[in-house]
């Protein structure tokens, strides 16, 4: 044989034999992996931290299932109320070109309107129940039907925007399963896994209302004209594929809670009955008071904060037509790109928020890390551009030749204020979009931890029916303020007001901070017992019990309070 054609075969022999070897080990290290992931999501044996008795491994695995769909759950109600957030102007737009941005904003506080409304009821029907699965299956059916209402909007003719507006109401409705997804979250959670579990929650909620625009983004190549599809009853294009998005991912989350999959197991109050030595949890929860003000003062933190994100969220696509003259597809393109890395930051915040909160006390996270963050994202948006925006009429008034009707970029002649204030700049636009993605993913989570912590092991149904009724009034009043602020008055009076707002309720949780501890459970044990010890019989064990009363109080004020999972810390 040649010496040519032997060192051929000995060198393709030996890429072989590296193939072979490489395709072994690649094999053998992706089943190892695997079987590690496998090892993983089967779980054994209960983790040692919670391997105390209350449970049995069977009802950890069917409990963290549970809580898991309703991350699932509260991802898509804020999914639904976000992923049209960024579109509705140009399709309302199309739709009815007389509609304006009042009946636009309208439209947008539709929704949380009617959250804001049904939320107590829900939480109370929830309580009432003692099951959350029925009013759950109840309004994921009617978030299905609304959704494919607002996707079939271009076939009812000429009232399609009161049908939005319908719409987007019965979506609100549905949406106020919130207050059921919180309470049983409360319910199925150990003290030690709540901080975790509400991040997660969290987390599911602000991505949803992150990630919504971002995929109204990516269905913008569809076009205005898109697909028809079922004999033209089905209208696909990059106005209707995000209400089509929500009706496919809705039938899912209907299935997660059928009987087979979606089983309820609360474990919070027999967690505190045990460490108190009780023998009813329904006693134990009674005997436990919650401090109503620091309850208010947790309500009113969530209303400013999700109103100044709702806010930014609602007005982003409008101010960024105004200030930088971006057509309708580069608003849609853009503001879903930044809507994606704001998701991005916000995962890798609330990744974080678990070990800062075993750094510092909760309470101290929440104001210095989610508030101060949200004033200066607030304050960096009062405009300090050289020159103002550029004007709608001078910009572009005669530059569309070829449509019938001229499209106006920049800032439109109708609002009195363009030409006399700074415009905005972009890099003041992006660092407070930056820190908004930071601060407002601590702020909410921690919220609803403290404000859990704070209510005890109680049935929290009316009382997260508020809490979620606050941050609902808050994204009703978000596109009022846009049509009575904003296109009124400008820049300058609404990122000053918000920033004011945002100033004040910092201040107040810094002064009122001592509120915000939850009552330890050694002196939630000592309230018990102090009210078991007499019965006011006769006036003197009457006398006797008032002053056990005031003993008892004296136990649950925050000011002789720690908090149970930071205690080291606070």
């Amino acid at each position: 044989m040649p010496p040519c054609r032997q060192y051929r075969n000995r060198t393709h022999n030996s890429s072989r034999r590296r193939y072979t070897i490489t395709t072994s080990y690649v094999h053998r290290y992706t089943m190892e992996s695997w079987r590690k992931l496998r090892a993983r999501i089967e779980t054994t044996k209960l983790p040692e931290d919670v391997d105390d008795g209350l449970e049995r491994l069977e009802d950890y695995i069917q409990r963290w299932r549970s809580v898991r769909i309703i991350y699932f759950t509260m991802f898509l109600m804020a999914l639904g109320f976000s992923i049209i957030l960024t579109g509705i102007w140009p399709f309302l737009s199309e739709l009815d070109p007389n509609a304006g941005k009042e009946f636009m904003g309208l439209i947008v506080a539709a929704n949380p309107l009617a959250q804001m409304i049904f939320s107590p009821i829900f939480g109370w029907w929830g309580n009432k129940l003692g099951t959350i699965r029925l009013p759950l299956l109840i309004s994921l059916g009617l978030f299905t039907i609304a959704s494919a209402l607002y996707s079939s909007l271009e076939l009812v003719g000429d009232n399609a925007k009161y049908w939005m507006l319908i719409s987007r109401f019965l979506i609100g409705v549905s949406s106020a399963n919130i207050a059921l997804c919180r309470s049983y979250l409360s319910a199925a959670t150990r003290l030690s896994e709540r901080t975790h579990a509400v991040s997660m929650v969290s987390l599911a909620q602000v991505l949803g209302f992150i990630i919504g625009p971002g995929l109204q983004a990516l269905v913008t190549p569809l076009g205005r004209q898109g697909y028809i599809w079922l004999w033209g009853g089905m209208h696909v294009n990059m106005y209707t594929a995000s209400g089509w998005i929500n009706v496919v991912m809705s039938m899912s989350n209907f299935v997660m809670f059928l009987p087979f999959i979606f089983q309820e197991h609360k474990i919070a109050a027999r967690e505190i009955m045990v460490l108190q030595g009780g023998t009813s949890e329904r006693d134990t929860w009674k005997a436990i008071k919650p401090n109503y003000l620091s309850a208010w003062t947790l309500i009113v933190a969530f209303f400013v904060l999700v109103f100044n994100f709702v806010l930014l969220e609602t007005l982003g696509t409008s101010l960024t037509m105004d200030m930088f003259a971006w057509t309708n597809d580069e608003a849609l393109s853009y503001m879903g790109i930044c809507m994606a890395v704001a998701a991005i930051i916000s995962l890798v915040t609330f990744v974080l928020i678990e070990p800062m909160c075993k750094l510092f006390a909760e309470r101290f996270v929440l104001i210095w890390g989610g508030f101060s963050l949200m004033v200066i994202g607030r304050l960096l948006y009062i405009p300090w551009g050289p020159d103002p925006p550029k004007l709608a009429a001078a910009y572009n008034a005669s530059a569309n030749l070829s449509s019938s009707d001229p499209i106006y970029l920049g800032c439109p002649p109708t609002q009195d204020w363009c030409p006399d204030l700074p415009a905005l700049t972009l890099t003041q636009f992006i660092l407070g979009f930056a820190l908004t993605s930071v601060g407002y993913p601590i702020g909410v989570t921690l919220i609803q931890t403290i404000f859990s912590k704070v209510l005890g092991p109680r049935p929290q149904g009316v009382w997260m029916g508020m809490l979620t009724g606050a941050g609902c009034l808050s994204r009703v009043m978000g596109p009022v303020f846009v049509v009575s602020i904003y296109t009124r008055l400008g820049t300058y009076w609404t990122f000053g007001f918000t920033s004011v707002m945002m100033i004040v309720s910092m201040i107040w949780l810094l002064c009122s901070n001592r509120l915000l501890i939850p009552p330890t459970i050694d002196n939630l044990a000592k309230v018990v017992e102090l009210q078991e010890l007499h019965k006011p019989n006769d006036k003197s064990n009457a006398d006797a019990n008032l002053a056990i009363d005031d003993d008892a109080d004296e136990l649950l004020a925050p000011s002789k309070s720690i908090q149970i999972v930071n205690s080291s810390k606070t």
